[in-house]
């Protein structure tokens, strides 16, 4: 069973991921636009749903898919597993923070210029990154 839910916790960090990495690009394209234009409008439904019907729901199970194999392998006593568990943490108050800013792109209150956002793109790829070193080589 471990097997399958290490499967199942894989689909559900790479749906998660690929909105992670999605939506912020999303909001570059859309801070160009003018507010209430009918490019915004459609860049406000593709962010919406994306966050609410892929990424929160992807969110949701690789954290209890995760915390079900970790007690399962029993890594809460290891360095590598705090760095990581650390790491998922922040990402998923990224995750929260890309829906703050989607909900303020709904309102048409971008505050944030593209290349603010072209930046916050950049993120969850450094943490991608070190969250996959942790769990492939686990350093410590």
């Amino acid at each position: 069973m471990y097997l399958w839910l290490k499967a199942l916790h894989l689909i559900a960090v790479i749906s998660w991921m690929a909105g992670m990495l999605y939506l912020p690009r999303l909001f570059v394209y859309h801070a160009a636009v003018e507010p209430g234009s009918p490019q915004s409008e459609t860049f406000k439904v593709m962010e919406r749903r994306l966050y609410k019907f892929i990424m929160s729901p992807a969110m949701m199970v690789a954290w209890l898919v995760g915390i079900i194999l970790a007690f399962q392998g029993q890594w809460f006593t290891a360095g590598w597993f705090h760095a990581k568990l650390a790491l998922v943490l922040s990402m998923t108050l990224v995750h929260g923070l890309f829906g703050h800013w989607a909900t303020e792109f709904g309102r048409d209150r971008n505050r944030h210029s593209q290349k603010f956002y072209r930046i916050a793109n950049e993120i969850p790829t450094v943490m991608l990154i070190a969250i996959v070193v942790l769990v492939v080589v686990k350093p410590f």
